[in-house]
């Protein structure tokens, strides 16, 4: 790889002489803007403004313009001899822990690389330090005409640096996060983590590009002439009320489907999905349901001859025969009252026959007492 920078790391006293080189590169498809009327290519030339000639690079210089339109000249010369430490080395501050650089703050990716034998092994010296520190080296350095902060890392067996903005370089986010006070349910939380959960984590060398790949495809396509535009299809953005819940579970839904779980519960719930959206695409939320307080039950139906059967048994105790028919109309449905009636009828009939003898015996007893009265009177004795 070609270096783009030369110079030396500072770490304290010890020097090491490195390259730098670009640890990224950019695969984005670059377009030519060409005249629609013949499809002829537009150039941009570079035009003195003051004799209207073409110049060309070797030509060109740096300037600074003033704020009444003047320019100073400023050549590299001039530059070189600023006098900073930073022009021409890396010059290491201090060791802090990775976590402490606010990500906002990356820029540009680089390769340190060893430049020459000697520089072999203090550069494996520095290396191994960050190794065991478990740090990373924040310092500064000088390239294309500014002075800019620098993080040192270890990736692999190379010693990398990011080029870091200026804390002041970073914008406040004022005026950016929602004005309205908003309240998340515990709920909500439990089914974005649950999303999340399912999502799961993903392979970054597995990404790629699907917008570079389809104007490729498309560029291919126009060259052999086979090309056939068609419409995409993109779904209205804003302007539609969401049930958050319902999309949460609908989302954690669609995420188990695409990883082949869920089985039926999946389709399940893809088909009730299916049945919610269809009035327009709108979700919908179900109503609440009444509590059991407001809405009156029906009673439940009384058994029929149940209070009569009960009596009715209570009542013949002096015969065993009608126990055992109690019992059986007790089991039948419909047959309850009738065999009621007829036990109540033969209970009845069991009542006179034992007041009948009971009156028998009672007449029995009051002629045998007058008998016996009778017997014991004394007799008179007739006179002479």
């Amino acid at each position: 790889m070609r270096s783009i920078w030369n110079g030396a790391i500072s770490f304290g006293l010890v020097s090491i002489p490195i390259k730098l080189v670009n640890a990224t590169e950019s695969h984005s498809i670059s377009f030519r803007q060409i005249h629609l009327a013949d499809g002829g290519r537009i150039r941009y030339r570079k035009v003195c403004e003051l004799d209207g000639e073409e110049v060309s690079g070797t030509e060109i210089g740096k300037g600074y313009e003033e704020a009444d339109g003047s320019v100073i000249p400023i050549t590299e010369e001039d530059l070189a001899q600023l006098p900073l430490a930073t022009a021409k080395t890396i010059e290491i501050m201090s060791f802090v822990p990775a976590e402490e650089i606010d990500p906002l703050q990356m820029d540009a990716a680089y390769y340190l690389a060893a430049n020459g034998a000697t520089a072999a092994k203090p550069y494996t010296l520095l290396r191994e330090a960050l190794k065991r520190s478990r740090k990373v080296a924040i310092a500064k350095f000088a390239l294309r005409g500014r002075e800019r902060l620098g993080m040192l890392r270890v990736v692999d067996d190379v010693i990398a640096m990011h080029g870091l903005l200026w804390p002041d370089e970073i914008r406040a986010p004022e005026g950016v996060a929602p004005d309205a006070e908003v309240t998340v349910r515990d709920a909500e939380l439990d089914l974005a983590d649950a999303l999340m959960a399912t999502l799961g984590e993903v392979e970054l060398e597995s990404l790629h590009d699907d917008y570079r790949d389809a104007v490729e495809a498309m560029i291919a396509a126009k060259a052999g002439g086979a090309f056939e535009p068609t419409e995409a299809t993109v779904e209205p953005a804003g302007g539609q009320v969401i049930d958050l819940m319902a999309a949460l579970e609908k989302s954690v839904r669609a995420a188990k489907a695409s990883r082949g779980e869920g089985g039926a519960a999946v389709a399940a719930g893809a088909d009730a999905d299916a049945q919610a959206g269809a009035g327009a695409g709108a979700e919908v939320t179900p109503m609440r349901r009444r509590s059991g307080t407001g809405r009156k039950t029906a009673a439940a139906p009384k058994a029929v001859g149940g209070k009569k059967s009960t009596a009715a048994s209570a009542k013949k105790t002096a015969s065993a025969a009608s126990k055992k028919k109690t019992a059986t109309t007790a089991k039948s449905g419909t047959a309850k009252s009738g065999t009621a009636k007829s036990g109540a009828a033969k209970s009845a009939t069991a009542k006179s026959t034992a007041t009948a003898s009971t009156k028998k015996t009672a007449a029995k007893k009051a002629g045998t007492a007058a008998g016996a009265k009778k017997a014991t009177a004394p007799r008179k004795r007739a006179s002479a």
